[in-house]
């Protein structure tokens, strides 16, 4: 084994002190190919070494987590026998450099994520973020990464529930695509990531392995792009990591894996996301605490001449690997030919070697041939679980009190509130037109309300008449301004999402999308966001099952907005009913409820709203809620709103979320979606109308004191805004629209935006 000339770990990402730290490792000088191990396994999206000392802080047990962070998806016990399965993940660099490709297999990579813990996937959803609609290069990414989610998750046969849209100019050059499933499971069938058994072999199923995904979003994701020019800056070099997705090749692969698990043909089960072989093999057996011999010379290959780092470094799509017993080995087979799935023994699990401190370490060794010449050796956990823990400088911005000085909340209102509110009706109908969401026809609720809900069904699952809630939140105009109070408060947005369909919250998800982690501020800004996470989630007393960290999103030197992407999994105990929606009656009152004013007296704040985005005005003070008023408001409407959903009779007719764009968007929105009117009371101003801080809805009810006398018993604020009639939307003297005009605007914003780009 020859030692590699210095220079080769700096192109493999790796750093002077890296290659010391591998050198200790393995007590020698690594040669090519373990260097190339390292440096996959070592990179930032495969070890989280920028990100691991602080994602500790988070909360993340509770009694009904079955799995926590650190295994392929988080599951919790849903009751009734069943166990549900989620995970999001980011494929933002990939999907820069070629959107379909990346969004298409940003989707396969979560399905295998869910369904290698023993799930089948019911939905998935999609928070994406773009620059400003004014360029073709723009249009051109929204357009593939939307066609690349449809195409792989229809052809797949997983409906698309939700997600979000977001243009701002800091993802000009760095779209992030950002993806989430969940699937179910009885909970019997669960089955982690573990090599065991001495003796055992290493399956390798599904696609052959090809040169399209080498060094993938293990490398991408662990570099920034590097110049100004979102088009301009991209390697023609880093073109050809970007993986190439089969959906077919998919859906027999999950149909495949399911039946082997239900068969109890598998000891553990791995997918091949990121780093590939390498990343599948070295896990297991690190999890296992033992070693494994893998041979090159048996992988599959769609193109010949493949070396030994390209076939373990390799990303290719739609590929598991499955440590069964030799036993199996037949049935193994025999199951994967009636799903016309491949299967080719790679490894086998064998003991751990003695040391001479008296313990046991298990190594990863690369083979030509079984018993061939061995390539390369390196101990499994060093490169699982030993990357380097860095902590990095963290420094708090500079300007930040400059920006949050500049509060748009004192400004003196100019303008027309008739055209800011137009301006700020946007529905992405035409992006979930792309998305089929009612497969397995278990779809309540489905994208462009508050949450997507679910029947909680599918083959091979326990009878159950419950139902499981999603919501993907994220706002980085808060977290720009105060990361850490921002972050929370977008926890607490996703909560009263949920709230709406009736659910309780059971875990979060999280996608840390942040800048190069190298500088400072961004590393300040990471820690706080991560505090917030652990705030909020402390109150409300949710744990954090898994999440994903893309780091180094910048672009000649200027990093994207902080954009954690929190994504909640609620439950709902009785489904026998939809709940509300935003379909308000003619002649309803409409109430206001919770806490009118985020802070007491204090003026509305508008910092971080959209309403002053869209004025250039990206300043302010972010303003926190009371957690305690808060909980009682989220109880509160989760009981209203769940009771419905279990069948009862209720005067409440709608609900909806006050959320982005504030109380104007939440009363036009409901306006466009029912076709009614209303007339609502005199706000304050501004203000009061474009406001943005959680915890308030608006609910429609046909017995007004009823409701206002159950929310004064529950302790929860409310106030009354108006009555639902007529054709026209009136807000005291501020606002009169036609709901012809909101409907309208709603309905092709987006599609007209994108048009004016032919």
């Amino acid at each position: 084994m020859s030692s590699p000339p210095q220079s080769l770990h700096r192109a493999l990402g790796l750093s002077d002190d890296e290659l010391d730290d591998i050198k200790t490792v393995l007590g020698r000088d690594p040669n090519h190919l373990e260097l190339a191990l390292f440096g996959v396994m070592w990179s930032e999206h495969c070890s989280y070494k920028s990100s691991r000392l602080h994602l500790r802080r988070l909360p993340t047990t509770a009694p009904h987590v079955l799995v926590g962070p650190g295994e392929n998806a988080g599951v919790i016990d849903a009751g009734d026998g069943i166990a549900v399965a989620i995970r999001i993940e980011s494929h933002n660099h990939p999907s820069a450099i070629e959107p379909y490709q990346g969004a298409a297999t940003g989707v396969g990579g979560i399905l295998r994520d869910v369904f290698t813990m023993g799930a089948r996937p019911l939905a998935v959803m999609d928070p994406l973020f773009f620059g400003e609609l004014t360029d073709a290069r723009q249009r051109w990414l929204v357009e593939g990464v939307v066609s690349g989610i449809s195409g792989y998750g229809n052809s797949v046969g997983v409906p698309t529930i939700g997600g979000e849209l977001t243009f701002d100019d800091c993802y000009r050059s760095n779209p992030l695509v950002n993806v989430l499933c969940v699937g179910a499971l009885p909970k019997e069938r669960l089955v982690l990531g573990v090599a065991s058994g001495v003796g055992n072999l290493a399956v390798l199923l599904g696609s052959r392995t090809g040169r399209d995904g080498i060094g993938g979003v293990s490398v991408l994701a662990s570099a920034g792009f590097s110049g100004e020019d979102g088009a301009a800056s991209i390697d023609d070099a880093k073109r050809p990591s970007v993986q190439v997705g089969d959906p077919y090749e998919e859906k027999r692969l999950i149909e495949a894996c399911l039946e082997l698990l239900d068969g109890g043909l598998v000891v553990g089960i791995q997918d091949l996301g990121g780093a590939g072989l390498v990343c599948a093999t070295s896990e297991t057996a690190a999890r296992g605490g033992v070693g494994m011999d893998v041979d090159v010379t048996a992988v599959p290959l769609r193109e010949p001449g493949l070396v030994p780092f390209e076939i373990m470094t390799s990303e290719s799509q739609e590929r598991m690997l499955a440590i069964i017993t030799p036993e199996n080995l037949d049935a193994v087979r025999a199951l994967c030919d009636k799903w016309e799935v491949r299967a080719a023994v790679v490894g086998r699990v064998v003991a751990p070697l003695s040391r001479r401190d008296g313990t046991t370490q298990g190594m990863l060794r690369i083979r030509n041939g079984f018993d061939g010449e061995v390539l390369a050796e390196v101990p499994a956990s060093a490169l699982a679980d030993e990357a380097p823990l860095y902590d990095r400088p963290r420094e708090r911005p500079s300007t930040l009190d400059q920006v949050r000085a500049d509060d748009p909340t004192f400004d003196e209102p100019v303008g027309s509130p008739n055209d800011d509110l137009l301006d700020l009706l946007v529905d992405p109908v035409w992006v979930y037109r792309q998305y089929d969401s009612q497969l397995f026809l278990n779809t309540v609720v489905g994208p462009g309300r508050d949450a997507a809900l679910l029947r909680l069904a599918g083959p091979g699952l326990p009878s159950s008449t419950r139902g499981i809630a999603l919501s993907t939140d994220s706002n980085p105009r808060w977290c720009a301004l105060d990361p850490r109070n921002g972050t929370a408060l977008t926890v607490f947005e996703g909560v009263a999402n949920l709230a709406c369909v009736g659910a309780k919250p059971k875990a979060v998800v999280n996608c840390l999308n942040f800048g190069n982690p190298e500088h400072p501020e961004v590393m300040w800004q990471l820690s706080e966001s991560i505090d917030g996470m652990a705030d909020a989630c402390v109150a409300l007393e949710i744990p954090v099952i898994g999440g994903n960290v893309s780091l180094y999103n910048e672009s000649g030197g200027s990093d994207i907005d902080p954009t954690p992407v929190i994504g909640l999994l609620g439950v709902v105990d009785e489904l026998v009913a939809p709940p509300p929606g935003w379909n308000w009656r003619e002649g309803n009152v409409l109430v206001l409820v919770g806490a009118q004013r985020a802070d007491g007296e204090r003026p509305f704040p508008l910092g971080g709203s959209r309403w002053a985005t869209k004025r250039g005005r990206r300043g302010g003070v972010v303003e926190g809620v009371d957690p305690v008023a808060l909980l009682l408001t989220l109880d509160f409407v989760v009981a209203e709103i769940g009771s419905i959903c279990a069948g009862a009779a209720s005067d409440v007719t709608a609900v909806h979320d006050v959320s982005g764009g504030g109380l104007a968007t939440a009363l036009a929105e409901m306006v466009a979606a029912t076709g009614v009117g209303a007339e609502v009371v005199e706000l304050d101003g501004h203000a009061e109308l474009f406001s943005e801080f959680p915890g308030r809805f608006v609910m429609a009810t046909s017995d007004v004191e009823a409701l206002e006398e159950r929310a004064r018993a529950a302790g929860v604020l409310t106030t009354r805004l108006g009555v639902s009639q007529g054709e026209r939307l009136r807000v005291g003297s501020m606002i009169d629209l036609s709901v012809t005009q909101i409907a309208s605007r709603r309905r092709d914003a987006l599609e007209e935006a994108l048009a004016t780009l032919n």
